[in-house]
């Protein structure tokens, strides 16, 4: 016989029960925790839309259109999967949407004030009477300044001196330290803004800042003067811009000067191991240059540079970033100086921002010259302060790299051997340079 059928109490529950109180409570739970990361997600969303839209558009409205839509619907989305669950809140795509409108409002005042709203933006200075200019073939303009030599002088050189700043796109102001006696010992003596920097024009492709262009410039400068062959005197990275220029056009050097002298290859130096700026700061220095570089527009500004330069181009536009440029050298200046040492005036010739970051980044992705440069037998002097935040390392490659140079340690100087060294500087150049006009 089959086995007779269990009997439970008549009150004896055929499933487990879950009180509806607390399942609407885990429902409320549920949706806060929706509530919670909808504005997250939907921020993160609008910078992927934004940075992704850079891709392909370049005009800041566009860019904020797309980055906004992204806040918006992200936002949106993630309030209603957590509403629609919610059988006691009646309209949950309408909160949803009228949730979504208050993050992108709150996200957009926030924007506007840290991002979109410009920084300062110093007004060119009215360029000095003495100031002129060559008109180069693609229209741009170089400012420059030139110094004559002394008609007296008992032997005028064939080849006159080019000096090249540093940065990239960091220019002097008037005629480098130590043209008077160049002048008086029958030198010519040129220093121009390089393109994108001070007086000289600013390209509106900035992809188009290069080494290559920075030399097709010097050489385009040696074809105006008529001059067989220049003396180049480049500092910082106007040294790396002279070893550009000498391997391309070794026959059109008649002697070279490195001060101070940033890496032949910016290769062989990869993420600033050469030393930088920061290096020679103190703490309190570091850390206000961080706060001067680190702001949410110039963050924002460096993502887009990766993405599509002109984009950042349109965002930051030449004004702006050059007076940014400008306000991080000059919070910069005690590190070009050995410690202790008077601090040099900051002129009102404004540095080129875009220049700077295009062509330092050309720098490292370009042929390494030194294989060139090992075959090239035109006098060399390199210059080096000991307190320079470059490494010594770099300088002395200079001197094994080229075969008919000379290396000098300038004691109680740093990377500005020129303003902390002035006569023995001068010395040293004349010196260098009279020698080759007795040849």
């Amino acid at each position: 016989m089959p086995p007779a059928p269990l009997s439970y109490p008549s009150d004896y529950p055929s499933s487990p029960q879950i009180p509806a109180a607390q399942t609407k409570q885990a429902r409320q739970r549920w949706s806060m925790v929706w509530l919670a990361l909808a504005p997250v997600c939907g921020l993160i969303f609008g910078l992927l839309s934004f940075f992704a839209g850079a891709a392909l558009i370049s005009a800041p409205p566009g860019l904020i259109c797309l980055g906004a839509a992204g806040v918006w619907t992200g936002t949106a989305a993630l309030t209603w999967c957590g509403l629609k669950r919610r059988h006691d809140l009646s309209r949950p795509l309408f909160w949803s949407l009228l949730y979504a409108t208050t993050v992108l409002l709150l996200a957009g005042v926030a924007a506007g004030l840290q991002v979109f709203r410009p920084l300062l933006s110093l007004s060119p200075q009215p360029a000095p009477a003495q100031v002129r200019y060559w008109l180069l073939p693609d229209g741009s303009q170089l400012a420059y300044f030139v110094s004559a030599a002394v008609p007296s002088a008992a032997r005028r050189s064939a080849s006159p001196v080019i000096f090249l700043h540093g940065g990239p796109g960091t220019p002097g102001e008037g005629t480098p330290k130590g043209t008077s006696a160049l002048n008086a010992s029958g030198f010519d003596v040129y220093a121009y803004d390089q393109i994108g920097a001070g007086r000289s024009s600013r390209l509106t492709d900035i992809t188009q800042y290069t080494v290559a262009r920075q030399v097709s410039d010097l050489e385009a400068v040696r074809r105006k003067l008529g001059a067989p062959q220049l003396i180049l005197v480049g500092r910082s990275w106007g040294a790396t811009l002279a070893a550009a220029y000498l391997a391309a056009y070794p026959h059109r050097v008649a002697r070279v000067i490195f001060v101070s002298p940033a890496p032949l290859w910016q290769g062989a130096y990869p993420n600033g191991s050469e030393g930088t700026l920061a290096d020679r700061l103190t703490p309190s220095q570091r850390q206000r240059l961080r706060g001067l570089l680190f702001t949410p527009r110039m963050l924002v500004q460096s993502v887009l540079m990766q993405i599509n330069p002109a984009a950042a181009h349109a965002l930051v536009g030449d004004a702006e970033a050059d007076t940014y440029f400008r306000q991080a050298a000059v919070a910069a200046l005690p590190a070009a100086r050995c410690s202790g040492s008077p601090l040099g005036q900051a002129h009102a010739n404004l540095p080129g921002y875009y220049t700077n970051q295009r062509t330092s980044s050309d720098a490292e992705r370009i042929p390494d010259p030194r294989p060139v440069l090992r075959h090239i037998p035109v006098p060399a002097l390199i210059l080096r302060g000991e307190c320079d935040f470059i490494r010594a390392v770099v300088a002395r490659e200079y001197s094994l790299v080229l075969p008919a140079a000379h290396l000098v340690a300038v004691s109680g100087a740093g990377h500005d051997v020129a303003g902390e060294q002035p006569d023995l500087y001068t010395q040293l150049l004349l010196q260098f340079l009279e020698a080759g006009s007795a040849d």
